[in-house]
């Protein structure tokens, strides 16, 4: 038998006042955004809800029905529901703002097990020796991630293809009441193949890819095909004396050993490597998995 010593963590986060997962279960979630109660589909969850289904829809305000694989209604049961608002989230060093909400494709706006990224984004950088460390965030939605590095002291690079998402991470910067984040709305592989010509490098780089997405120009993404390709570019944006990476991953055929092996063929010399699984925990007791994670960090 051998054994390895680089343990798979489960982690979920530990701060969150405005979010709260109630209860999951029959391949549906529902959950607590400020003071607004939701149910939606989560293709992870098939095992058998907690509460009953009257106490679900007791507690619930909306309920996200789905018409096709990408897209859906929200459905209100509570008419005074409003479709934007606003949540916060504080931790030990930050406290960031996210306006919400209800899109066409059941997401609202932000995906609330990225805090524990958040977490060692903000921790790491308050460790560094540099005080205004350069930090890229790539694939980066509505800017959870952006916002913990640029409330924590880093010059932050936020890159997505999608301009309207962009747009919305704006208005969380202005509503954390932070500023100077340099925005890229640019295909991410080909924004960091130009940034290794540049000669530019970077303290702290996050990865959060899709499955499968597009980039502004129609450039294909399918992760499976492209990972390797962005991973072997993006380690060497990093600085070599003071650095961190997080790779993570929602994708049902992707494992954190997968991530694991993905990290250190990019990355040979890599220290204080951690791998796992991100998770929320429910109110009512049941843990929902919602990714893989590989992360390391090298400090003066």
């Amino acid at each position: 038998m051998t054994t390895d010593t680089n343990y798979i963590q489960l982690l979920a986060p530990t701060h969150w006042k405005d979010y709260e997962l109630i209860d999951c279960g029959d391949f549906e979630k529902l959950e607590r955004f400020g003071q607004l109660i939701l149910i939606r589909p989560e293709p992870q969850a098939v095992w058998p809800k907690a509460l009953s289904e009257q106490e679900w829809t007791k507690r619930h305000d909306i309920r996200f029905k789905g018409r096709s694989a990408t897209s859906g209604d929200w459905i209100r049961k509570n008419p005074k529901a409003p479709d934007r608002w606003h949540i916060q989230y504080k931790n030990d060093e930050v406290a960031i703002k996210f306006r919400l909400a209800l899109t066409s494709f059941k997401h609202v706006g932000i995906f609330p097990e990225q805090a524990v990224n958040w977490d060692y984004i903000t921790s790491t950088i308050k460790s560094f020796s540099n005080p205004k460390p350069r930090v890229l965030n790539l694939f980066a939605y509505t800017g959870g991630a952006s916002l913990a590095a640029c409330a924590a002291g880093a010059d932050t690079t936020h890159v997505d293809s999608i301009k309207q998402v962009v747009t919305w991470a704006n208005e969380n910067q202005e509503l954390s009441g932070l500023s100077n984040i340099r925005w890229v709305v640019e295909d991410a592989l080909k924004f960091v193949k130009r940034e290794l010509k540049r000669g530019n490098t970077y303290n702290g780089i996050i990865l959060d890819p899709p499955a499968y997405g597009h980039g502004p120009k129609g450039e294909k993404w399918k992760l499976e095909d492209h990972i390797g390709e962005m991973m072997r570019d993006v380690v060497q944006l990093l600085d070599p004396e003071e650095h961190f990476l997080i790779l993570n991953t929602y994708s049902l055929g992707f494992s954190s050993v997968i991530v694991e092996n993905l990290i250190r063929s990019s990355f040979p010399q890599v220290k204080n490597l951690e791998i796992g699984e991100l998770c929320l925990r429910a109110s009512e007791g049941s843990k929902l998995p919602l990714g893989v994670f590989g992360k390391f960090r090298k400090i003066r």
